[in-house]
Order: C-alpha cells, then structure tokens, then sequence
C-alpha cells in the first residue's frame, strides 16, 4: 500500500527549516535582533522548542500543544491575543501561506520532533 503526504509526519529538517530559511532567517540570523533568536538551520531547532518567549508569558515551541506556542500565534496573527506584543510574522512581507502554517503547526502536534 503506497504512503501518502498525509501519513508521513512532519520533519523539522524536511519541512520547517526550508520555510524557516526563506521567510525567516534573514531577520532572525545571529539572535541580537529583536525577538533574540536565531533561526539559522544550525541554531534553529534550539532557539524555537521549549525556549521562552522574549515577549510573552510563552515558550516560542510547546512540543505537541499549538495552542500554546508563541511561534505559531505570530504566524497566524493572534500573538496579542495570547499576550504577546509586535507584529505578524514575518515582518514587512506577506503572510505565509495557510499550507505552510499548517504544516508548521502538524509539525507541534506531532511532539515538534528534531528530525
């Protein structure tokens, strides 16, 4: 039986990083900038799962619970809701992609894994 897209789950190496890398890094790359992290594919994987939020009561990834991810909330623009401050992401360019969200937040609720 053939595996499909839909059972084959999210990798952070395959999946996140490719969007970390072309919408991300080029504010986010030696973490002095605002939000002092740093989103390199070297850095990244430390800098988002289980790391606190600079500017809300949050951890930037919670493995396995969206909902509780700043990342996410200032993907998708609900980031002040959820008591944090700024603007969406990313910054000066247009919103990702719904797809794209949605594989970033498949990829937390399947435990944020470093694959």
């Amino acid at each position: 039986m053939p595996v499909s897209a839909e059972d084959v789950a999210p990798s952070f190496a395959r999946d996140v990083v490719p969007i970390l890398k072309t919408r991300c890094v080029a504010c986010h790359m030696s973490g002095a900038e605002p939000g002092k992290m740093s989103l390199v594919p070297a850095k990244a994987y430390a800098a988002l799962v289980g790391a606190k939020s600079t500017v809300s009561p949050m951890v930037r990834i919670q493995p396995s619970v969206p909902e509780r991810s700043y990342l996410l909330h200032k993907l998708e623009g609900t980031h002040v809701k959820a008591g944090g401050s700024g603007t969406r992401m990313p910054l000066g360019g247009a919103p990702l992609p719904a797809d794209k969200i949605a594989l970033i937040r498949n990829w937390i609720v399947a435990g944020a894994p470093n694959n």
